[in-house]
């Protein structure tokens, strides 16, 4: 069943991932050629501004989920539905309090842009904007908590794969048809908005679940303070950059940077994808004290997920400016090409996927209060390096801060998790680590040896890209089998069995 749940799981994750990839690309080259650069980066500026209520669940969602997983094993339905009821509870609230938020929102945003964009025009962005987020803490958020830590991920994948494609074909329609961006937002809104009633319907009918906030319940949910430490981290490393450059630079700036972001944020969804649900499968082990079987399922995870994620972000680090060259090369009314700035921000995200298998099995162990401390520290130092070098640097000084502190947290991530968690010798991650690196540093020497040129279409792009791809790829496995012979036999072993069943079938 968990294998089973697994297979379904990272299948549907993959599919919404390049789904978002390719719709995420489609629409904000027809905002820009449509709206403007402007107002493009005042949308993205909007939306991560509205991220901030996510501050307000105090890392809730991660907690309730780590405390889902026993329960759940055991089937005891009864302690289940006191922990949805404290959670929907919890979040009805925050709800409200979002409600309150806008409206200041509404008060205080446009006087930072005031010189960029009318006052009516940016509120009602802001209002259209906030609805799905509304909605998602009124009736979803609780619903896709307790799907995620049933092992169910491909739900809630394959509901956002059906509105995503239909947002990205009624929105073109629209922007096509020169409605006004308020117009063709309120439609995405309104559609990402039925997602929360869809999760709540699967629940009622599959679980019999019906989670009704008034009825009365004494349950306290432990630990939730020392999730904000680690959301409070995730959040500043998904905001503060966009939120920095709005308040001290220009909406083009964000836009440049949002150009950049959505490229990164499509890999990392990918990359993303083989993870989605693993925590829930760690938490399931350690709930049933399976020690050894969590080791050893962990340790070949490790191997293939940095083994993947190596080629992916390494491709990415030397194709990225590349494809935003093809991407806005008949988009005039500002300059998208940034080469450091885009080295920069690949790696500061590569940091992050590296850290991914280590963060998830924080998340399933529950150990929020142990680890509260280094994500405080990474908050704190992507906010006050940033602002330090946004003066100086602009958009690659916001960058740097990002890097600096994902290195810091993701090393603390590699200790903390080897040593408390899995009671193991750290010196494989690190080998992981320095396997990374070398790679890293190798391809893009190649990559400049070769001297590829900037391609003037997506064909030739293409092209290049599997050039990349293929010596990347044969780096990688090259370095894989000197420094982790042992995991790339029991790779190779378990892919010929794999072949062989499927053929004798």
């Amino acid at each position: 069943m968990r294998r089973s749940k697994a297979k379904k799981n990272i299948i549907t994750s993959l599919i919404l991932q390049i789904v978002t990839i390719i719709c995420g690309l489609i629409l904000p080259r027809l905002i820009i050629k449509t709206y403007g650069s402007a107002t493009n980066g005042l949308i993205n500026s909007i939306t991560q501004f509205l991220s901030y209520i996510a501050l307000l669940d105090s890392g809730f969602g991660l907690v309730v989920k780590s405390l889902l997983y026993k329960p759940i094993s055991e089937k005891n339905d009864r302690e289940i539905k006191k922990i949805l009821h404290a959670t929907n509870k919890f979040f009805s609230n925050i709800a409200f309090i979002f409600l309150v938020y806008i409206i200041i929102l509404c008060t205080i945003y446009p006087l930072i842009v005031k010189n960029q964009f009318d006052y009516l025009f940016i509120i009602s962005l802001i209002i259209v904007l906030s609805i799905s987020t509304i909605s998602e803490y009124f009736i979803g958020i609780t619903y896709s908590i307790y799907i995620q830590a049933s092992q169910e991920n491909y739900i809630i994948s394959t509901i956002q794969i059906v509105t995503t494609i239909l947002n990205t074909i009624i929105s073109a329609i629209l922007i096509k048809l020169n409605f006004s961006i308020q117009i063709v937002k309120l439609i995405t809104m309104a559609l990402f908005a039925i997602r929360p009633f869809l999760l709540k319907e699967y629940v009622k009918r599959k679980y019999k679940l019906n989670i009704n906030h008034k009825e009365k319940s004494n349950y306290i949910i432990k630990q939730k303070w020392d999730g904000l430490a680690q959301h409070i981290a995730f959040v500043v490393h998904s905001n503060t950059d966009i939120a920095i450059l709005s308040i001290f630079s220009t909406m083009k700036e964000v836009s440049v940077y949002s150009v950049y972001l959505l490229i990164i944020n499509g890999i990392k969804k990918l990359v993303e994808s083989f993870s989605n649900g693993i925590d829930a499968s760690w938490g399931d082990m350690i709930a049933k004290k399976e020690h050894n079987n969590l080791i050893d399922k962990f340790e070949l995870y490790e191997y293939l997920y940095h083994t993947f994620s190596t080629v992916i972000f390494t491709c990415t680090l030397l194709l990225i400016t590349p494809f935003v060259h093809v991407y806005t090369k008949d988009i005039t009314d500002y300059n998208y090409i940034r080469v450091c700035f885009g080295y920069i921000i690949v790696m500061a995200e590569f940091l992050w996927a590296i850290r991914l298998p280590y963060s998830s099995l924080v998340s399933a162990s529950g150990k929020f209060k142990e680890t509260r401390n280094g994500a405080i520290i990474e908050a704190v130092l992507n906010i006050i390096i940033s602002m330090i070098l946004v003066y100086k640097f602009g958009i690659i000084g916001v960058a740097i801060g990002t890097l600096i502190s994902m290195t810091i947290r993701t090393i603390e991530f590699i200790i903390f998790t080897s040593r408390k968690v899995l009671d193991r010798n750290v010196t494989k991650p690190f080998l992981h680590l320095i396997s990374i690196i070398v790679t890293t540093i190798i391809c893009y020497a190649i990559f400049h040896i070769i001297d590829f040129k900037y391609p003037n279409s997506y064909i030739s792009w293409i092209k290049e890209g599997v050039i990349v791809s293929i010596y990347v790829g044969i780096i990688v496995v090259i370095t894989n089998m000197i420094m982790f012979r042992k995991e790339t036999k029991r790779i190779l072993n378990i892919a010929a069995r794999t072949i062989k069943n499927y053929i004798n079938t």
